[in-house]
């Protein structure tokens, strides 16, 4: 398949700049599986469509204040920083701009959020062929602890702000009201429409509430430059997976029961950690694995293991899926790998879902839904 097979129309005014006024206010598109029906909802109606024995599945991890400003402590010449991924205590890769300029050797001085020389500097130790530098930071214990001081939060570009100033409110609705551990330069921004009253709400239904941890980066949000999607290759994301939460993946599976996801990295961390009875991987298995394959194991249902793990999964149509039965997500971006995603899961093991999922984003255009991280949820069961 082509990427530019996963590009739609979407008007600029559709990009939501803010969130809804209260979380659970935004909309929600119903999308039913089995005959690509379409229902319109408000978010808390959510409730309306768990029942009790279902697993939801939502990711914690903590969005942490990616966005430095430094200045080169030669010339002085100034240079943004994107926090990407922690290789261990003051050692990270990172985006910076300009590039150019962000040769190895180069010692930055970091500042803070009002712009005040700070005492950590950065020196550049490495660049990647993707043009990412990685960074030894000295003068601080960890970076990753001075963060709330020295860093911003890194909003994506399509939400329109003063970087420097940013809402108050950002800092809060940008996180999910569950988030735990620290790690993530990009929100799982399908979790942001839950309240704490929502969640217990949904728990007096009898459902079970479980998290894994994926701390989203390039793997999620790096955009799609390849033509063909088998050209694609997916950054690595670090995941982790806890023994409550693979027993009860585990127990419904083999009871029949429903495992639900909240957003694309926890179908991406249930999807790499499941594997077989005889321990094999079924991430490993190619993306259109046969039907022939599923059928001789159904005798060993797959299970997913507890633990900590790296993943570069890129799940997209023809996909079979071995632990996830529905999904809540955002609105994604044209021609991206979660767009890619959610068309797979709209119809497993087919090449029809993307006209599925392209004909309900031209409905939920027509609606007026609100798109991206800020935007309004989609239900696909």
């Amino acid at each position: 398949m082509r990427t530019s097979d996963f590009d739609f129309h979407l008007p600029q005014e559709l990009i939501a700049q803010l969130p809804a006024a209260k979380r659970d206010d935004s909309r929600l598109l119903v999308l039913h599986r089995d005959t690509a029906s379409i229902g319109h909802e408000t978010f808390r109606d959510v409730l309306n469509y768990f029942r009790a024995g279902d697993v939801l599945v939502l990711n914690n991890s903590r969005v942490i204040p990616a966005r430095l400003r430094g200045n080169n402590s030669k010339t002085g010449g100034a240079f943004e920083i994107l926090l990407l991924e922690e290789n261990s205590a003051n050692d990270w890769w990172a985006m910076m701009k300009p590039g150019k300029r962000a040769k190895v050797g180069t010692r930055i001085q970091i500042g803070n959020q009002q712009s005040a020389i700070s005492n950590p500097t950065a020196t550049v130790t490495e660049t990647n062929k993707e043009g990412h530098r990685r960074l030894r930071f000295n003068g601080t214990e960890n970076i990753l602890n001075d963060l709330d001081w020295l860093g911003e939060l890194p909003l994506p570009p399509y939400i329109e702000r003063d970087q420097k100033n940013l809402l108050a409110s950002d800092k809060e609705r940008y996180q999910t009201v569950f988030s735990k551990h620290a790690g993530s330069v990009a929100a799982p921004t399908a979790g942001l429409h839950f309240t704490e009253k929502l969640l217990e709400e949904i728990r007096a239904l009898g459902v079970e509430i479980c998290f894994v941890t994926l701390h989203v980066g390039l793997g999620t949000f790096a955009p799609v430059k390849a033509e063909t999607l088998a050209e694609h290759i997916m950054h690595e994301e670090r995941y982790e997976v806890g023994e409550a939460t693979a027993k009860a993946v585990n127990k419904a599976k083999s009871e029949g029961r429903r495992v639900i996801a909240v957003g694309t990295t926890s179908v991406r961390v249930l999807e790499s950690a499941a594997q077989y009875n005889d321990g094999r991987a079924s991430s490993s298995l190619p993306p259109d694995a046969s039907i022939a394959t599923d059928i001789s194991r159904e005798v060993t249902r797959p299970t997913i293991a507890a633990g900590i793990g790296r993943t570069k999964i890129f799940i997209h149509p023809p996909r079979t899926f071995k632990i996830v039965d529905g999904l809540l997500t955002n609105f994604h971006l044209p021609c991206s790998t979660l767009l890619m995603l959610v068309s797979a899961f709209t119809s497993p093991g087919e090449l029809r879902g993307r006209e599925t999922i392209l004909y309900a984003y031209a409905e939920a255009v027509r609606e007026s839904y609100r798109f991206f991280s800020y935007g309004d949820a989609m239900l696909i069961l």
